[in-house]
């Protein structure tokens, strides 16, 4: 689900975390991973991490986390790159860099109620959102009736291979377990055509390793900036650049932001 980093300038804490303590949710408390960065097979193609905690069921109770809060997020998350000018530029980047390389289809992965797409529709993108939480795509359908969202998970898409000139996912992976990620960017690499475009959000470690975190949600992970650039580079991409922002008003951890592109098939 993406991660709106912060709201209107009453907030005191990430919106997921609010939106859920609203709602009652209760978080786990969840213990760090063996490792920082990727390891190095002996052929030197980096591996991820194992994790000793995760969000139980995953990727379903990840779906049904969310359903609980989605309208509260959705109330919450309408403004939630307002105040954020650097966060809007590596989007806006991404756009232009989109645009550039010619027409195609867009995709928002884990895109919640739709705020996020719109942003991106909004730069020009022929864009469309995708999120496993059915409650969040009746929502962003409710709301931006010209945009197109559709049920589905990031590691399975309904898509034929090279059929996506970009991919977002905004602060979508936080969720997922470690020893797992390296699927989605497999699956993030087969959809994109070569060529094309990926940007991560993502919470970053401040150089401590991968680890899992109390979000209120369900569990969450902080990845290295560069332990998550060396997965995504096992899977094809080449980084073209990075930001990486100190906490604002009410956010407890850096954010990492990668801008990523596609290889060839032959690369």
């Amino acid at each position: 689900m993406t991660e709106p980093s912060r709201t209107a300038e009453t907030a005191s804490r990430t919106l997921p975390e609010r939106a859920a303590e609203s709602a009652g949710t209760t978080a786990e408390t969840p213990t760090e991973t063996s490792t920082g960065t990727p390891t190095e097979t002996s052929t030197g193609t980096p591996t991820a991490p194992s994790a000793t905690a995760g969000p139980a069921a995953y990727p379903g109770g990840t779906a049904d986390a969310y359903d609980a809060v989605a309208d509260l997020y959705a109330e919450l998350s309408r403004d939630s790159l307002a105040g954020l000018p650097l966060d809007r530029a590596m989007l806006s980047a991404f756009a232009e860099l989109v645009r550039a390389s010619g027409p195609g289809p867009v995709a928002d992965l884990g895109c919640g109620p739709g705020p996020g797409t719109a942003h991106l529709r909004a730069l020009g993108l022929d864009v469309f959102g995708v999120d496993l939480s059915p409650a969040m795509i009746t929502l962003a359908r409710a709301a931006y009736p010209g945009l197109r969202f559709e049920l589905g998970s990031m590691d399975a898409l309904d898509l034929p291979g090279a059929a996506l000139s970009g991919i977002v996912s905004w602060y979508s992976l936080i969720h997922t377990p470690p020893e797992e990620l390296p699927a989605y960017f497999a699956e993030f690499r087969r959809v994109l055509a070569p060529g094309g475009h990926l940007l991560l959000g993502f919470f970053e470690s401040e150089g401590g390793p991968v680890s899992a975190f109390d979000h209120k949600v369900t569990t969450a992970y902080r990845w290295p900036v560069d332990g998550i650039a060396g997965l995504a580079g096992a899977a094809g991409f080449t980084e073209i650049g990075r930001m990486l922002r100190e906490p604002g008003e009410g956010e407890r951890f850096r954010r990492g932001h990668l801008l990523m592109r596609g290889g060839t098939r032959e690369d």
